[in-house]
């Protein structure tokens, strides 16, 4: 049986090197700890999990909890380790880190068809691959990378604006419409008068921001320049803002009939028309500063957000440019991507990328039919926005609700509305793996 190498020993990569041993192929697991260290690590053991111990919502009617649920279903080592070292979170599941880390080391290392080499890779080997490196990926193997797939199509740095739901949106007070009528009604505009406006800016000056790490950036916001966290360019003067991404030239506010003293734009985040982001609101801020502070603009009072805005280090490639759904790269098929560089955010989607990825490689080295998880999955939703991207340029995206096709009938209330999704994801989970739990094909 022709054998695999998968670079990287995170969740990602052990996912991967677990389900391929797991249907009978042989694997090289490189992982350079712990001769080599990332500065966010500091343990030797593989899938550390460095910025919390917690992998979010346990329920299933969460876009976490059933992104867990699935992957339990298609039988997930790092599912298994959560169980093994939970401790207590209330609705949440945490996990004791080391001994989540030693579960996973041991299981792995201790497979007969793994072969754990520790040394950093530098190059792409020959063969079959699965590249797993995470959001820190060595310089050397990022040229190697970039040589591959082209330098423009891979970022170093993650700078994205929050995401709302649609229907959370108090259509009364936003309009549909483009700066001087080009384009149509692309975007959605939230206008603010000025004592609107002067109270969002100071609320935005004081908000709290989320510490940098060394290893996001040696030299404060510089790197992102061209990408400034609104707040930031908030404190560089009042009006700043309203002669950047607020400005309200070329708009006018049909409940006026004049043009707004700034305007807070919406553009359209995926295909389906279920959710928008902030136009150029990159922002540093906590979560929850952010959902206080932006809630403040007109329309966004009671507005979900499916994802708040993040700024970090991040390497990650322009996915849908690269990969198709099941993550291979499509100009060079030996090789597959998984984890965060595949442009999914977060412990439990850089995990389950692993799984989807190494499915899909095994059933092919084996001549039968890859699995397309529908997208009513959350792993198939996330899938399908890898290879598709969003309208408005491709960033990373974790699980949510918001990128679930929307259901054929009305629901009221949300929890409800979450109930019925997740049923019917589970559904489609079961048709398209042929059963509850997926069965190893060797």
């Amino acid at each position: 049986m022709t054998g695999v190498s998968v670079i990287g020993a995170g969740l990602a990569g052990c996912e991967a090197a677990w389900r391929l041993a797991n249907s009978g192929i042989p694997v090289r697991l490189f992982e350079m700890k712990p001769k080599k260290y990332t500065p966010a690590h500091s343990y030797a053991g593989f899938s550390e999990l460095v910025c919390s111990n917690s992998l979010k919502a346990e329920r299933i009617a969460s876009a976490a909890g059933l992104l867990k649920e699935e992957m339990r279903r298609l039988g997930s080592v790092s599912m298994s380790a959560a169980e093994a070292s939970r401790v207590p979170a209330g609705g949440a599941l945490a996990v004791n880190r080391t001994e989540f880390s030693d579960f996973i080391t041991e299981k792995i290392r201790s497979h007969p068809l793994i072969e754990v080499i520790e040394e950093e890779v530098t190059d792409i080997p020959d063969g079959y691959v699965i590249i797993a490196t995470g959001p820190l990926t060595s310089d050397a193997l990022s040229k190697s990378i970039s040589r591959l797939v082209g330098a423009e199509y891979l970022y170093f740095h993650d700078a994205a604006a929050p995401i709302v739901t649609a229907e959370s949106l108090d259509r009364s007070l936003v309009f549909g419409a483009s700066r001087y009528g080009r384009g149509g009604e692309d975007y959605l505009n939230c206008p603010m008068d000025k004592e609107e406006y002067l109270s969002f800016y100071n609320a935005l000056i004081e908000a709290e921001t989320a510490p940098l790490h060394d290893f996001d950036t040696s030299d404060g916001y510089t790197v992102y320049e061209g990408c400034m966290p609104i707040e930031a360019l908030a404190k560089r003067g009042v009006d700043c803002m309203r002669f950047g991404p607020m400005k309200p030239v070329g708009l006018t506010d049909p409940r006026t009939g004049r043009r707004p003293y700034a305007v807070v734009q919406l553009r359209l985040e995926n295909l389906s028309g279920t959710m928008y982001n902030l136009v150029g609101f990159q922002t540093n801020l906590k979560f929850g500063e952010q959902k206080r502070v932006f809630s403040m603009i007109p329309g966004l009072k009671d507005a979900e957000f499916m994802r708040y805005g993040v700024m970090h280090r991040n390497t990650y490639l322009d996915s849908p440019k690269l990969l198709d759904r099941y993550f291979c790269l499509k100009a060079e098929p030996r090789i597959y991507f998984a984890g965060q560089m595949t442009g999914v955010e977060g412990y439990t989607e850089s995990a389950a990328s692993g799984i989807y990825a190494a499915l899909s490689l095994s059933r092919r080295l084996k001549g039968l039919p890859e699995i397309t998880l529908p997208p009513e999955t959350m792993l198939g939703a996330l899938s399908e926005y890898v290879e598709n991207g969003s309208p408005s340029g491709f960033q990373p995206m974790g699980a949510n609700m918001g990128i679930l096709p929307e259901l054929p009938e009305k629901i009221r209330g949300k929890q409800e509305k979450y109930e019925a999704l997740a049923n019917r994801a589970l559904e489609k989970l079961k048709e398209a793996i042929g059963g509850e739990y997926y069965e190893d094909d060797c």
